[in-house]
């Protein structure tokens, strides 16, 4: 596959739907040179050329560009606190088929061999199809593709073991790929430095500069929830006091109101907030103090990073749609005064729970791109 051919691949997969002559521009090519390299690929099963939506222009009618219905698919595998899900993504990223499970409590032997055997089937299925898996999952990667996800329990898992002879495999920490996505395909494409931020068991996140994220030097750049924005009478899972994640999830709920730790927190919480949102009660005197907690730390990230947007996922979005000016007025409280003219915006993510599979599709087809043939 020639250069231009992967070049003109990518331009399809950011823009499915792209017409001939668009892609063309893109590419600094003509015409006939596009349709030469739209012909190669049509054989090779990865393009097709379908009519665009009718203009009510004169004129020859425009082609769009879209992934050939039986080209190559990438797997993709998001793994949180609760629940698995494995999708079959094509190119442009658009789902095919899912299937998903729940497994609050379980080990992770038990959620291995159950993604394990969705990943097969979905082999079964579409036969040479899958080149690619990505996976997301809620805790620290190693670039060796070795999982620490304290909250759960799973100590130094080989995430491989998933599909151990697959051709490509990509891994990431959820909060991470969920900003990518978001650059990528959501609230934040577009800007020059986001920062995203997802709670479910905890807080993690990104930083994302020209679409790429901060990975760092041993995978586990944006671990925000384990910066000190927390009560330091409260021990963290991880060792430390005054853990910012535990200050703003179901925990905390938990604490304030007096009640048992939650087996499952982000079930726990999302209940809470539903019941806030219905009127004055205890729920919602507990919902605005994490809130607020959200919004202090949310300003200490964009004094020190000087991000022009914030995204929130997860049970961050939740809160925001529910209790908006707390978390409004504790980050404008904590902002520095160069920022209060005109404050970052925080928005929630556009994408929602299904950020962190939509990243790590990404991861996998970003892989897979420069391998076609």
């Amino acid at each position: 596959m020639t250069t231009r051919s992967i070049e003109l691949l990518r331009v399809v997969h950011q823009d499915p739907g792209v017409t001939r002559a668009a892609a063309a521009r893109r590419l600094g090519v003509g015409t006939g040179a596009a349709t030469e390299l739209v012909t190669k690929l049509s054989r090779a099963m990865l393009l097709t050329q379908g009519p665009a939506a009718p203009s009510g222009t004169r004129g020859r009618p425009t082609t769009v560009l879209l992934p050939h219905p039986g080209g190559p698919l990438a797997l993709a595998v998001a793994i949180t606190h609760e629940a698995w899900r494995v999708e079959a993504v094509e190119l442009g990223g658009a789902s095919v088929t899912a299937l998903s499970g729940r497994h609050a409590g379980a080990t992770w032997a038990e959620v291995r061999d159950a993604v394990r055997a969705a990943l097969h089937e979905l082999r079964l299925r579409y036969g040479d199809r899958p080149r690619a898996v990505g996976v997301s999952v809620p805790g620290t990667v190693s670039r060796d593709h070795r999982l620490e996800a304290v909250g759960v329990g799973w100590h130094d898992v080989d995430l491989t073991e998933l599909w151990p002879d697959a051709e490509i495999f990509t891994a990431g920490n959820d909060a991470t790929l969920a900003a990518t996505a978001e650059s990528h395909r959501g609230a934040a494409a577009g800007a020059a430095l986001a920062l995203h931020l997802r709670i479910e068991a905890g807080l993690g996140g990104a930083v994302v500069e020209g679409g790429r994220p901060l990975i760092g030097a041993r995978g586990a750049a944006g671990e925000f929830g384990h910066m000190p924005f927390g009560d330091p009478a409260v021990r963290c899972p991880c060792g430390a006091r005054g853990c910012w994640g535990i200050a703003v999830d179901g925990h905390e709920l938990a604490r304030l109101l007096g009640e048992p730790v939650p087996v499952d927190p982000i079930t726990y919480a999302r209940r809470l907030i539903t019941a806030a949102a219905a009127g004055p009660g205890r729920e919602l005197t507990a919902v605005r103090a994490i809130a607020a907690t959200l919004g202090r730390g949310v300003a200490g990230l964009v004094n020190a990073l000087d991000a022009d947007l914030v995204t929130l996922g997860g049970l961050g979005a939740d809160l925001l749609a529910t209790v908006p000016e707390e978390i409004a007025t504790a980050y404008r409280d904590g902002l520095m005064s160069i920022h209060r003219d005109a404050p970052p915006p925080v928005v929630p993510a556009a994408l929602g729970d299904l950020g962190p599979i939509a990243g790590a599709a990404e991861e996998a087809w970003s892989a897979l791109l420069p391998r076609l043939a």
